[in-house]
């Protein structure tokens, strides 16, 4: 960072900063991931210099001869990851991913089924406060008090009573694995659309350790990074027969010129995932999230919906008086880095929140196995245990730095 540090020194000290911050804490936020150094040479790219309204072989400016290529390789990368007819990998963020899809097949005024916020859903399926909820007229579904897990009967009745255009599976903090194929189903006896949102299992349902929704739903959307671990982003697939109006929607209907930059940090990763290395690896995000979820349950803490089938635990810390706001902030202090959230049938509101939601992503892309899960939970539980001391924050702060220093992360970019 020469260079930017003669020409911005803020800036330069600031990333110096974050890279320190990433190396030294434990990453536990279930959406971040860190990426290769291949995919961040893209992403500092020259292609961030050039306009590419269209898509290639039909841009609106010349000189495309080239990124064409970058996107040709991440739609075909993304077809062959997926086994999808169709993709778009121009969408900036999965929340732009769901308006595409919303907008190519719905008009404002519409009925969507979709998942309950706080019962693991995402703001893009109906939030109040999201363009969604504010365009579309949204019933939600949620899980069944008994198992907190997907209540597909009442996604049926709720189907079959208000008879959507489009029902939405898919969500942000679901632990357990989503069986698409009876949404598929209800989908069919309502004559309704499908779109299922696989944003955060996605490097899951890539290595075939979480069931796919390509061939089921009408559309597919995702995030890149997350457990794809590609650059920040967003990707719609679907059958041929959408894709002509899917692409007309993504631009120009929602977005003007694509971040080249960032589509050919996409293909840098979708090619990472289509090695068996990948597979390997997104296993053992399921060996550690499921490790994490036992060591947690072994420290007396109630899990929702008993444990976890992917890559997040969702911990309900009302039975120790504790709200999610409370543990992340003890938590953050420790160097350990969470996310307050909500859990079903929550009583708090989403800024304080009865729950934290913990992931296996970003520590096992750092080499971390199932006895490091155990460590991290014991440190875990030791803060919460002791909440607000500070003594004891410091005494894990050391132990943390301990622990990540064995499994250094970005070393050239930390000094």
């Amino acid at each position: 960072m020469q260079r930017l540090a003669e020409v911005d020194p803020d800036i330069a000290k600031a990333l110096r900063e974050e890279a320190r911050r990433q190396h030294r804490n434990l990453e536990l936020i279930a959406s971040e991931n860190f990426v290769s150094e291949a995919v961040l040479e893209a992403l500092g790219s020259v292609m961030t210099n050039k306009y590419a309204e269209g898509y290639p072989g039909r841009r609106y400016y010349g000189g495309c001869e080239v990124v064409d290529v970058a996107e040709d390789l991440a739609i075909a990368r993304a077809k062959e990851l997926f086994g999808a007819e169709h993709a778009n990998v121009q969408p900036h963020s999965g929340a732009q991913a769901n308006m595409a899809v919303y907008f190519t097949v719905l008009k404002p005024g519409d009925l969507v089924l979709g998942p309950n916020l706080s019962h693991g859903g995402h703001l893009t399926a109906g939030s109040p406060v999201n363009y969604s909820g504010k365009f579309y007229a949204i019933v939600p579904y949620g899980v069944r008090r008994d198992t907190e897990r997907i209540d597909l009967d009442e996604v049926r009745d709720l189907a079959k009573k208000h008879r959507p255009k489009l029902i939405i599976a898919g969500g942000s903090a679901f632990p357990r694995a989503i069986d698409f194929a009876p949404f598929g189903e209800i989908a069919r006896e309502v004559d309704a659309m499908l779109m299922a949102d696989i944003a955060h299992p996605a490097g899951l349902v890539a290595a075939g350790l979480h069931p796919s929704p390509v061939g089921i739903a009408d559309f597919v959307t995702t995030t890149t990074h997350k457990t794809l671990r590609g650059p920040r982003g967003g990707m719609v697939m679907c059958a041929a027969k959408w894709a002509q109006g899917l692409d007309k929607t993504v631009m120009p209907g929602v977005q003007g010129g694509p971040l080249m930059h960032v589509i050919a940090a996409k293909a840098v990763a979708f090619r990472e995932a289509l090695q068996p290395a990948f597979r390997d690896y997104q296993r053992q995000i399921v060996a550690n999230a499921k490790a994490l979820a036992e060591a947690l349950a072994g420290h007396g803490y109630r899990l929702v919906s008993g444990g976890t089938d992917t890559h997040l635990v969702l911990v309900d810390l009302g039975a120790r008086g504790i709200t999610g706001k409370d543990a992340q902030e003890a938590l953050d202090r420790a160097w350990i880095t969470v996310n307050k959230n909500t859990i079903p049938f929550e009583t708090k509101s989403p800024m304080v929140t009865s729950g934290i939601r913990v992931g296996t992503p970003a520590v096992t892309t750092r080499g971390m196995g199932e006895p490091e899960m155990a460590e991290i939970a014991r440190l875990i539980d030791r803060v919460l245990s002791k909440l607000g001391d500070a003594s004891v924050e410091a005494s894990v702060r050391g132990a943390v730095q301990e622990l990540t220093s064995r499994f250094p992360l970005y070393p050239e970019r930390t000094t």
